[in-house]
């Protein structure tokens, strides 16, 4: 009873937590049934990857980052001529694997649902000129040496300010609400938000805490990788300059990375499309009508 009563309300990742709490009369197998888990999602090991597949699996991705115009027959090329003796069949193989296809493209971590209700793209031609008028969102997937995490971010639009993010592995919506409420609770709320018509942001649980807030919803035409694309930049520059620097082995180390580094990246990377001031005093300078703030609005996607 208390044991099921604590846990109402909870996220699966919030209910995984509590499976880890000893409980004199409770195995695991039942706390899985009271908490609605499979045992098998308890269990779950990442099954290692040969090293040299995982270098193949981050050479792709960092081709892709660069071009995610990229199909399977010119990565096959670029990749041979690196020198990687390699078929295009493997090729497509582990491009399926990361989720990318070539189609003006992105990472395929945005799987529709067939049953979820989708939303306009209100973004196009709409001048974008304050803090907290739109923030976005979107997945990432992460290689580790044991098979893939995925980081979702939460981002202000017109200061690139993430405001903030989670990591999961798995790609339920949880980790995406969870994100969201992080952001509507320590930043305010925004006009507009915009993500990509993947199933985690059509969801119920996504869509209802955004029109609980008031906000209004938008959504990317499918396939369109420009229509998010400060977001899209976001991870470019967290892959480069963090992820393949330092290679993190378990999640635990991504999670203190990833904190590090978004932190360097708010408060101490100067953007030249920001007139050289950080996201975090970008952000705050329009917030607060600074005079300091001398630049055009960010251009918008067409």
């Amino acid at each position: 009873g208390f044991f099921v009563s604590c846990a109402e309300g909870l996220s699966r990742e919030e209910r995984m937590q509590r499976i880890k709490i000893h409980h004199p009369k409770l195995s695991i197998s039942a706390k899985c049934r009271l908490l609605s888990i499979s045992r098998a999602s308890v269990y779950y090991q990442p099954q290692p990857r040969p090293a040299a597949e995982m270098a193949l699996l981050r050479q792709i991705d960092q081709y892709f980052l660069d071009n995610p115009c990229l199909g399977s027959r010119k990565m096959t090329a670029l990749l041979r001529r690196d020198g990687q003796s390699v078929s295009r069949k493997k090729v497509q193989r582990l491009m399926r694997q990361l989720g990318i296809q070539a189609v003006y493209a992105k990472p395929n971590t945005s799987q529709p649902h067939p049953l979820h209700p989708t939303y306009p793209y209100l973004l196009r031609g709409l001048e974008i000129n304050r803090a907290n008028q739109v923030w976005c969102s979107d997945i990432t997937y992460i290689p580790m040496q044991r098979g893939f995490l995925y980081l979702v971010a939460v981002m202000d639009w017109y200061s690139r300010n993430v405001l903030s993010w989670r990591v999961s592995n798995t790609l339920e919506a949880d980790f995406c609400v969870g994100a969201l409420q992080d952001a509507l609770r320590h930043f305010g709320t925004p006009a507009i938000f915009n993500t990509d018509q993947g199933s985690q942001f059509t969801s119920q649980a996504f869509t209802g805490t955004l029109q609980d807030a008031g906000v209004q919803i938008s959504m990317d035409g499918r396939g369109r990788y420009l229509d998010n694309i400060f977001i899209e930049r976001l991870w470019r520059t967290v892959k480069h300059e963090c992820i393949y620097l330092h290679a993190p082995a378990t999640g635990t180390a991504l999670n203190a990375l990833l904190k590090r580094w978004i932190h360097y990246y708010n408060q101490q990377r100067p953007h030249q499309s920001l007139n050289y001031q950080t996201p975090h005093e970008f952000y705050l300078a329009s917030l607060t009508g600074s005079s300091t703030l001398n630049m055009q609005p960010p251009a918008l996607a067409a």
